[in-house]
């Protein structure tokens, strides 16, 4: 039974709702809860993350896709804490201006549970750390480099800060770095940068992280995210869609965002998936080498196979809003594709069926 008294069953379908007094969430924002061979795989990842002191966005950011992708044996590693130093208004991570000192052995503790999960592809995302001098950048560099060393053929996704705009900071992350996919989250649209985002963070500020990776990095595949919901417009979704492109980004993802909590921006709108279905194919036009959008997608979903498409050519993806997809299609071995419209971003006040048992989950202290 979750908080609210309502049976919970494994192998049933949630809504991702929100609590009492808020509205309901449309009926297309369900997800399946672990049973059989996926509630196994689930308490496996929970294994590997627990057992190397690690922390995940799945967990920190409260994503309604913690099911079905730590029942496919995957999770997106957040890292350099589980605090930010900034307070962006959609975001369930966290805030302290003074977080925790780096843990010295994260790195190594990292390169482990992206062994004993047996990954193809991992995805690293990060908080800010505005009150170290690189913003966090050596750290977010070793980290990725420890798995490397360890596991020279799982492809590698880091999802970075925007290092409050530290161009020395992106040039030493970059140097050398063993990625195949550099990833900084727009958020949203411009206009709404004032009201969503902390004021150190802004849209012109993220694109010339992304641009300033390509320009380092050109063979690099670079990935973008949008939250939809916010109260933006269809059309100044478009608008941003357009000015990702020109700074070469190659992947995106679009998501709707939901409410993490009363003192969260409330959701201005629920966007049927026809909607994300346009959209992913306007993406497409426009030249993204890959597109995932729908009203479950987050930043890091199925990042493996997004990087597949964006090297093939081929939509491995089945449909821009399909998110129901066999276990056999991920079985371990495959790749970290859980995660958030952002780095730790909202998602969900999203029914206590969900996640009573992420909630539930033993505190690790580092």
């Amino acid at each position: 039974m979750n908080r609210q008294g309502t049976d919970v069953k494994q192998g049933s379908t949630a809504i991702v709702g929100e609590k009492a007094g808020r509205r309901r969430l449309p009926p297309w924002l369900r997800v399946n809860l672990s049973a059989g061979e996926a509630k196994r795989r689930f308490n496996g990842t929970q294994a590997a993350v627990v057992g190397n002191q690690l922390h995940t966005v799945c967990e920190e950011a409260r994503c309604p896709n913690i099911h079905d992708c730590w029942g496919r044996g995957t999770a997106t590693f957040m890292i350099a804490g589980k605090e930010c130093t900034r307070g962006c208004r959609f975001c369930a991570v966290e805030t302290l201006r003074t977080p925790p000192a780096l843990d010295a052995d994260e790195p190594s503790h990292l390169a482990a549970a992206v062994e004993r999960m047996g990954l193809d592809h991992a995805v690293v995302t990060v908080v800010n750390r505005d009150d170290l001098p690189d913003g966090g950048a050596d750290h977010y560099k070793r980290c990725i480099e420890a798995v490397h060393d360890r596991l020279p053929d799982v492809t590698l996704e880091l999802l970075s800060s925007d290092l409050a705009g530290n161009e020395d900071a992106l040039s030493h992350l970059l140097d050398g770095i063993p990625l195949d996919v550099f990833a900084h989250n727009v958020e949203c649209v411009p206009r709404l940068d004032r009201q969503v985002r902390d004021p150190r963070a802004s849209f012109s500020l993220s694109l010339a992280v992304l641009a300033g990776s390509k320009r380092r990095r050109p063979e690099l595949l670079t990935k973008s995210s949008l939250m939809i919901g916010l109260g933006e417009t269809d059309g100044e979704v478009t608008e941003a869609m357009m000015r990702l492109r020109e700074v070469d980004v190659d992947l995106l993802t679009l998501g709707q965002y939901v409410a993490p909590g009363g003192r969260h921006l409330p959701v201005d709108r629920y966007v049927p998936p026809a909607q994300f279905d346009a959209w992913d194919e306007e993406a497409r036009a426009l030249g993204f080498k890959a597109v995932a959008s729908g009203p479950l997608v987050r930043s890091s979903y199925r990042a493996g196979l997004l990087l597949g498409e964006a090297r093939t050519g081929k939509r491995l993806m089945g449909g821009p809003t399909a998110v129901e997809m066999p276990l056999a299609s991920d079985e371990a071995g495959t790749s970290v594709c859980c995660g958030t419209a952002s780095a730790g971003q909202d998602v969900a006040v999203q029914a206590e069926a969900l996640m009573e048992s992420a909630l539930l989950m033993t505190k690790r202290d580092k």
